[in-house]
């Protein structure tokens, strides 16, 4: 199956492209991804990685990929932890932050200058935190009610693992929010932040760039957002069977939908 809304696909120089559910299932490699990857950039096509997953840093994933057959190099993978602090590090340089999270995140926010801290922080950032407990959300809920700004790396809900769905960072997120009425600024997609940031080092505008990924809510409503082509592939949240659903739900049509990746390659790399 492949349907096109009838954009022209040789307008789109580089490509944003999503990874959990596009290009691997957890451990697993989605069949077509290192081809895809490997003829993108024979024909030296402008790409980056661009994941809301918060936990795991530039060189970790770019190694996941590796391992899997797939080429990354680390300075093409965009991070919600590294926008995250990236808009920090912009907006308030040197700023004491409490950090609720995992590994991509300490390392993205200690890299951008910024001073980790439990005592009085001016920000709380919250990414995945699989440590996450009671105590965790009283500390959160007090940092916030004493004034600290409340940044999510990303909304996601639910998370796909090997042994099926877990929550997400949106879902921790949910917690905090009803002990403290308060929305946080959110960095990851479908937020326009990671996207703007993830453009910027592609060097290109928005019409000239496409979306690759699985995930109608926020991969394609982060392209559409932002201005770009989008490109959706039936590999892993979207499927046939729910995707009228999502085209429903989020009021968006994407403008190429794709089984598979051999039947994406086919059509971005003629």
């Amino acid at each position: 199956m492949t349907w096109s809304s009838g954009h022209h696909t040789a307008l789109w120089k580089g490509f944003l492209i999503d990874l959990d559910g596009t290009m691997y299932h957890g451990p697993v490699m989605i069949p077509g991804a290192d081809k895809l990857i490997t003829e993108m950039n024979r024909r030296n096509i402008p790409l980056l990685f661009v994941t809301n997953n918060s936990s795991k840093t530039p060189e970790e994933v770019a190694e996941q990929l590796r391992r899997m057959g797939i080429p990354a190099s680390h300075e093409q993978v965009c991070t919600s932890a590294v926008a995250a602090a990236s808009h920090l590090a912009e907006e308030s340089p040197g700023c004491k932050v409490a950090a609720i999270g995992e590994n991509g995140l300490v390392h993205a926010l200690e890299n951008a200058g910024l001073i980790l801290t439990d005592e009085e922080p001016e920000y709380v950032v919250q990414g995945i935190d699989r440590s996450f407990n009671y105590e965790t959300l009283t500390r959160a809920a007090r940092w916030i009610h004493g004034g600290a700004k409340y940044v999510l790396t990303n909304p996601d809900l639910l998370l796909p693992s090997d042994e099926g769905l877990m929550p997400g960072a949106g879902s921790l997120s949910a917690a905090i929010q009803a002990a403290t009425a308060v929305e946080p600024l959110t960095i990851g997609k479908p937020s326009a932040i990671l996207m703007k940031q993830a453009m910027d080092r592609l060097g290109l505008p928005a019409e000239q760039v496409a979306v690759i990924g699985d995930n109608m809510l926020t991969d394609i409503s982060a392209g559409d957002h932002a201005g770009c082509g989008t490109i959706l592939t039936l590999t892993g949240v979207t499927t046939e069977g729910n995707l009228e659903y999502y085209l429903q739900k989020t009021g968006i049509t994407p403008d190429l939908v794709c089984e598979n990746l051999d039947n994406l390659l086919h059509n971005i790399c003629p």
